[in-house]
């Protein structure tokens, strides 16, 4: 199903068909805030309102000059004002290459680097996402040297990737918070585990890592038997329910995140908006087939 999604991705006509209905019929605004960051901001207040907190990113990737990134910065910092106006409790998560990673690195580490010092003044955090295996070591050398300057930044780690277990060995003096997650992008069986059920259990091997070495682990997944994991390993290393915290996309799992929470256990949704929704939403369908049954029905009930 995943090779199927990521082949009709590449069709344009599927793609044009998705974008074109996608807010009109409602099933992108299952996992996408919205076009604006008014949408996004609405989003944020309602899942606030049930106590959890929130992490905003304005969707777009691979920019290709430096005024697309210099734009991606204006808009990053313009999220990060209004949260702090609004009062909400949330931060940022951004993609290296909407900064301008793939073209130039010096650029991108620089106006990340702003932004974490905005984020610093504002008392929040910056989360940098992994995208694709090809960009995994800019990535890393990036956060590095942004983290020996900015504590409140943090990094995503891929659990479907063989090099997981090494980068977070190297990572490890930095005692940053990481955001460990499964993985969403197609890649070959060269660079990531092939079967999910080799994903699974190095995610549990290297959550097990997390808690176990000076990290502030989120737990950035919507299995129930890996939570029940998490829930015990923090038990077990003296973790207290807000000493780390569980990450979730926003439209998945709603009712375990506020389940979660009343549990007493830290809960952060992912709320992506914008206009360059469609790339996501394609890896959100890929990931779980009941996601792409989601869509069908709505072009059903539409018919």
């Amino acid at each position: 199903m995943r090779k199927l999604i990521f082949w009709l991705a590449r069709k344009k006509a599927f793609t044009d068909l998705i974008a074109r209905t996608g807010m009109r019929l409602g099933f992108a605004q299952r996992f996408v805030a919205g076009e604006t960051l008014t949408d996004g901001l609405r989003v944020a207040a309602e899942l606030n309102q049930k106590g959890l907190r929130v992490s905003m990113n304005h969707l777009g990737e691979n920019v290709s000059n430096r005024a697309e990134a210099e734009t991606a910065y204006a808009g990053y910092e313009e999220i990060l004002s209004e949260l702090h106006a609004r009062r909400l409790d949330g931060n940022i998560s951004i993609k290296p290459t909407q900064l301008g990673l793939n073209f130039a690195p010096t650029l991108c580490q620089e106006l990340l680097e702003r932004l974490v010092h905005s984020a610093a003044q504002l008392n929040t955090m910056v989360e940098v996402d992994m995208e694709d295996s090809s960009t995994t070591e800019a990535t890393i050398n990036l956060f590095e040297a942004v983290r020996r300057k900015h504590e409140n930044s943090a990094l995503a780690v891929q659990a479907y990737l063989y090099r997981s277990a090494r980068d977070l060995e190297r990572l490890k003096p930095l005692h940053a918070k990481i955001r460990l997650v499964k993985g969403a992008y197609l890649e070959p069986a060269s660079v990531a585990f092939p079967k999910k059920s080799q994903a699974d259990e190095n995610f549990r091997v290297l959550l097990r890592y997390l808690f176990e070495n000076g990290f502030f682990p989120a737990v950035g997944t919507h299995d129930e038997a890996l939570i029940e994991f998490a829930k015990q390993l923090a038990a077990d290393n003296g973790f207290e329910p807000a000493g780390f915290e569980f990450q979730m996309i926003l439209g998945v799992q709603r009712d375990l995140q506020v389940a979660l929470r009343e549990q007493g256990y830290a809960m952060r949704v992912y709320v992506p908006f914008g206009r360059e929704w469609l790339p996501y939403f394609m890896r959100r369908l890929a990931e779980r087939p009941a996601n792409a049954w989601f869509v069908l029905k709505s072009f059903l009930r539409e018919r």
